[in-house]
């Protein structure tokens, strides 16, 4: 299929399009962009700025990706947003470039940003992600894959989300969130496993006991988060799942959900 532009599309000159390309009538693609392979782009979508944009990823009516940073820091200095394959940006998602000479906004692929979801600067979210509506991260987030974000959900910069992890609708998250829990609430608070996404990702009957068992040495009251951590290690489970949880928490520098 040949790349496709309507006539009240405006590509700026420099910007460069793969094969098989759909550009909607009054969207806008910027000078720095490069959209590939069989990218989409409906009416009034825009991808702007120094936007590097992998195959097959398709960006829904006024979407607007790659605009400028909206940190008052931010001086002009040039940035970047690197996308990967095959996310969907549905209506009116707003993704940001860095801020400082250099920085860059990761995401990768296989993500669904529902309708208002923001992405702000500096932020790195993974693959095989869902942003419902209106899920809004601040800069510098860190995102796993297959995390799971609820609706009208916000979560304060610097904060890590772990990988498997699902955050419930209006969600207040101030600190990390543990790769493969559930958490909920304003403030967010620490509810379970995330055991239905779990089962869903395909993750055995044998993985989840190790997780549920380690759950519960992690978070059993009257423990602080070193004590959880150290009876972990003494159970002497080393799965890679307990193994990858276990880092996580011990690299928190915001301090972890509970």
């Amino acid at each position: 299929m040949a790349t496709s532009v309507h006539p009240t599309a405006i590509l700026e000159p420099g910007a460069l399009l793969g094969e098989s390309v759909e550009i909607g009538p009054y969207a806008f693609v910027g000078s720095e962009v490069r959209l590939g392979e069989g990218c989409v782009l409906h009416h009034h979508a825009s991808v702007v700025g120094k936007t590097e944009v992998g195959p097959t990823n398709e960006f829904f009516p006024f979407a607007s990706i790659g605009q400028k940073s909206q940190d008052l820091k931010y001086k002009g200095e040039p940035t970047f947003l690197q996308i990967g394959a095959a996310n969907r940006f549905r209506e009116f998602v707003t993704v940001n470039r860095a801020t400082g000479s250099g920085g860059r906004t990761v995401i990768g692929s296989d993500n669904l940003f529902l309708a208002y979801a923001h992405v702000a600067h500096d932020c790195t979210v993974g693959s095989g992600c869902i942003f419902s509506n209106n899920a809004t991260l601040a800069g510098h987030v860190e995102v796993g894959d297959h995390v799971t974000i609820g609706g009208l959900t916000a979560v304060h910069q610097y904060c890590r989300l772990g990988a498997h992890a699902m955050l419930g609708g209006c969600t207040k998250v101030v600190q990390d969130v543990p790769p493969f829990c559930l958490v909920d609430g304003n403030p967010a608070r620490l509810r379970s496993l995330n055991l239905i996404g779990l089962k869903r990702r395909g993750f055995s009957e044998e993985a989840l006991q190790v997780l549920r068992r380690a759950f519960r040495l992690l978070f059993e009251e009257g423990k602080n988060l070193a004590q959880g951590i150290e009876a972990v290690e003494a159970s002497g489970d080393s799965t890679p799942e307990i193994l990858a949880l276990l880092e996580f928490l011990r690299s928190s520098e915001r301090g972890v959900t509970r």
